[in-house]
């Protein structure tokens, strides 16, 4: 190595952007490959290598044109090895050299170089220079202030060598790659000088600029200062008073919950939260949730009740006030309230309402509450799928709110309103919870006096509530839930129900609420039977009201119109031209006794229908044929029917392979309707017992029961609107189960008058009823 420094080769070391003048100490990060090899040779041998720039800064491997041909030569004064295998060097460069060629070898470059002379060619001019570079350092280190330091100006003052005081003092001055590169290249010590004064010199002015410049700044500033300042004391003010404020506010939560009639521990819990809120800022979202949270342990009535009305004869006048029939329910409203003026403390009863649509569940529950002097509030629960919408969110949530029962409560400003649940049937489970499973504590009374709801976290004596709540379907509440209840079901309204609920309530309701109360406007018996029979059909009588307010709203545009007096009254054919053509068919029975043709009775939610049955024997291969869109546990009632009658072939006077040779088909019109349900068990049975037989069924006897393969008739459902679609049918005698016995001491006499009622227990006395 030392032979080929004496030869003037050296390692090579080429830099993308980076120009290095010699007399400066840099340190610089070696990372590839070829530069470190040539680094590591030149460290262990003499410590000298040569470094240029590399002028197209693309090219991978860098050959003679793509380099800066002036050099310099470097020694390494400290290297550190560095974990990703590159290397830090600290470098000196020493003098300028030229690169006269290149030699590839031993994985690195060498370069073949020749020492640049540095001549002074006029000894005055290159003095004068000198002194001019130093006073313009001095001037330019003034200006900088703290970043060159005095050492560093003493330093360079002293300097006698014009090509070194150039090198250096080009180094403070941050110049550009293309001005590093002219001062490399310029080997006249005086040419250099004059251009490192020319770049200093511009510096200067530049410096000069910035300060003018940040004095502007400043005073502008100054300006501003003063009126943020302002600013920043009149908001330190506003602050003050809104802590001042916030500080009082507090106060005042705290004065209200100490007379609050309350429960120690929520008072005790609720001072706790107002001593947390007095250590936070005013304006923090933290102090927004505590000040929320407060708030309901003040709003809530914890031991505010309203006083309640102990009058038995006022409170059944209201409830006969509001409603028509109903009559098990207002018992039971009555009893309760006799024996809360006996008892003094009772605890609030829980009732469920089951029926159809429309029979004024809903409107019971608000004339309860105005019966007993209590408040009302309903919840809807239709849809409600989250066990926080009853028990609260935790107050960890964003927007956290009790559930809906605290909320009623509050809303209704007594801790025993009458509380309406309404639609209890139709909530759903999902991922969140399943709500019927939070009612659980909230429908038991040996639980509810320490209802917890999660936002609160602390328990709220909810026993004193009248909880009613209402539902279509009883099948679809969870067992457990229908166990804290008290059932009471409402059964569809008959047509004489809503012939009085129409003259009672709804037709004087409309009157005024179309403005036609003051008016001499009458609808006859017939007309409200028309529209009930032939405008509506459902067990309630929503769609009642909204037709007789129809007809309403078309009497008062007669009236304005001149069209109709001032006395109004409305028969059949004024419904039938006010109301159009009729919607429904009023049902009726065959005139005359046919084969297979067998009157049955059904139950809906709508009420009570007839259920025709046709049965029909065909050539065939002893199937049974249904049709009229029939469940499946109604097809199997045809089948156990099928079954009876071919068991008792010899009785009925039917070879034993009667049905080997034929097809019985069984059809109930309507077939756009389901139907299912075993109690057309009987029904179906006297039908293909007639068509087999070719004995006429009697017309005028309609039949319910479910049948059993002995013959045995069982009881069924929903006596009263089965009984009462067969009077309107003009039925004269009704087949019934004889353990339905109970069910008809219950229905009402209206219903039953006129009537010829048989009460059976097989089959074999259907027969001798039904068929002729």
């Amino acid at each position: 190595m030392a032979e080929q420094a004496s030869k003037g080769i050296f390692p090579l070391v080429y830099l993308k952007d980076i120009v290095i003048l010699p007399h400066s100490v840099i340190p610089l990060l070696v990372e590839r490959r070829e530069s470190i090899v040539s680094v590591e040779a030149a460290y262990e041998k003499s410590g000298d290598f040569v470094v240029c720039l590399q002028k197209d800064s693309l090219a991978v491997r860098p050959d003679l044109e793509d380099l800066l041909r002036t050099g310099i030569l470097a020694t390494i004064l400290e290297l550190v090895r560095l974990p990703d295998g590159s290397l830090k060097v600290f470098i000196e460069g020493k003098s300028r050299v030229y690169i006269k060629d290149l030699i590839y070898e031993s994985g690195h470059i060498h370069a073949v170089v020749e020492l640049l002379e540095e001549v002074v060619v006029n000894q005055a001019r290159t003095e004068a220079l000198r002194r001019l570079v130093i006073e313009a350092f001095k001037e330019y280190a003034g200006l900088k202030g703290n970043t060159v330091d005095k050492k560093s100006v003493t330093e360079i003052s002293l300097e006698e060598d014009p090509s070194r005081l150039a090198d250096t003092v080009a180094s403070y001055l941050g110049l550009k790659i293309a001005e590093l590169k002219e001062l490399l290249e310029e080997t006249v010590p005086d040419e250099r000088l004059e251009k490192v004064y020319e770049y200093i010199s511009r510096e200067i002015e530049i410096l000069k600029l910035e300060g003018q410049i940040k004095e502007k700044i400043a005073e502008r500033m100054g300006s501003s200062r003063k009126t943020l300042l302002g600013s920043q004391s009149r908001t330190a003010h506003s602050d003050t008073l809104d802590r001042s404020a916030f500080q009082d506010d507090i106060s005042g939560l705290e004065e209200r919950l100490k007379t609050k009639d309350m429960p120690e521990p929520a008072r005790e819990k609720a001072l706790e939260e107002l001593r947390k809120l007095r250590m936070m800022p005013p304006m923090s979202a933290e102090a927004t949730v505590v000040r929320n949270y407060v708030d309901w342990f003040i709003t809530l009535p914890w031991n505010t009740m309203s006083p309640e009305e102990y009058d038995i004869s006022e409170a059944e006048r209201i409830l006969n006030e509001d409603h028509y029939g109903l009559d098990k329910i207002k018992e039971r409203i009555l009893e309760h309230l006799a024996v809360k003026h006996l008892v003094g403390q009772l605890k609030g009863p829980i009732l469920c309402f089951v029926g159809p649509p429309g029979v004024g569940k809903t409107s019971l529950g608000r004339s309860i509450a105005r019966a007993t002097g209590r408040k009302f509030v309903r919840v809807s629960l239709g849809g409600v799928r989250d066990e926080a919408e009853i028990k609260g969110h935790r107050r960890t949530y964003i927007g956290a709110l009790p559930g809906k029962i605290i909320q009623g409560i509050k809303r209704a400003g007594t801790s025993n309103p009458v509380f309406l649940l309404d639609e209890v049937d139709k909530m759903s489970v999902d991922f969140r919870g399943d709500p019927s499973a939070a009612l659980l504590e909230v429908l038991d009374p040996e639980q509810n006096h320490a209802f917890n709801d999660h936002y609160l976290d602390i328990d709220y004596d909810i026993s004193k509530v009248m909880f009613i709540t209402t539902a279509n379907n009883m099948h679809a509440i969870p067992d457990p839930l229908k166990d804290r209840m008290e059932i009471l079901r409402i059964e569809g309204y008959t047509g004489y129900d809503k012939l009085m609920i129409a003259r009672h309530f709804i037709i004087p309701k409309q009157l005024s609420l179309n403005g036609l109360g003051d008016r001499h406007v009458s609808f006859t018996t017939k007309a409200i039977n028309t529209i009930v029979h032939e405008y509506t059909r459902e067990a309630g009588v929503r769609n009642l009201e909204r037709e007789i307010s129809s007809i309403c709203r078309k009497i008062a545009r007669g009236i304005v119109k001149g069209i109709d007096g001032q006395k109004v009254s409305i028969s059949p054919t004024r419904v039938h031209s006010l109301l159009g053509v009729p919607k429904y068919r009023r049902p009726s029975r065959e005139k005359k006794d046919m084969v297979g043709m067998v009157n049955g009775l059904a139950w809906t939610e709508a009420g009570g229908e007839l259920l025709v049955v046709e049965a029909t024997v065909l050539p065939g291969k002893g199937n049974l044929l249904l049709t009229g869109k029939l469940g499946e546990v109604m097809q199997e009632s045809a089948q156990a029917a099928m079954s009876y009658v071919r068991s008792k072939a010899k009785e009925f006077g039917l070879e034993r392979d009667f049905y080997e040779k034929i097809d019985i088909h069984i059809h109930i019109p309507e077939g756009a309707i389901p139907k299912d349900g075993p109690s057309a068990g009987i029904t179906m049975a006297t039908s293909i017992i007639s068509a087999l037989t070719k004995r006429t069924a009697r017309s005028v006897v309609a039949m319910t029961g479910e049948l059993t393969l002995s013959g045995r008739v069982l009881p069924i459902g929903g006596l009263k609107e089965k009984l009462l679609a067969a009077k309107e049918a003009g039925m004269e005698q009704v087949i019934i189960p004889v353990e339905n016995e109970k069910d008809l001491a219950e229905t009402p006499k209206g219903i039953t008058r006129g009537l010829d009622i048989r009460m059976v227990e097989h089959m074999d006395e259907v027969i001798s009823y039904a068929l002729n």
